[in-house]
């Protein structure tokens, strides 16, 4: 079991030098939940996942120079709730990743609550 993520929920990157913020629209408003709560098809880069400062392998690449951290995570966020649904797809544990493909590994760093349990 895990905590269910909700709007404010902080992420981060294993190549990414800052955490960056998870948005959850509010068409995943949930009775119970006063924010937002995310699903595992919460993975879009830009409107769900924000940047992570700079790239550690984008900047290796580019022979030091600091180069952003905006991911590109193309497939959702796994696992997700064994149990518990959000907008007809599992809910977004805090235990849940998502890969992306230039390299990271984004997780969730804080669920932005932590009084409500999901599987």
């Amino acid at each position: 079991m895990g905590k269910l993520v909700v709007m404010g929920a902080m992420c981060s990157c294993t190549q990414g030098t800052a955490p960056g913020s998870l948005v959850v629209l509010p068409t995943n408003k949930v009775p119970g939940c006063s924010v937002p709560a995310a699903n595992i098809m919460d993975n879009i880069p830009m409107t769900n996942i924000m940047p992570f400062g700079t790239c550690n392998i984008l900047t290796s690449a580019a022979s030091g120079v600091p180069t952003p951290c905006v991911p590109a995570t193309a497939a959702p966020w796994s696992p997700g709730a064994s149990k518990t649904m959000i907008a007809n797809q599992p809910a977004l544990t805090d235990s849940s990743t998502c890969t992306c493909s230039v390299g990271g590994t984004v997780s969730i760093s804080s669920a932005g609550q932590g009084t409500i349990d999901v599987n």
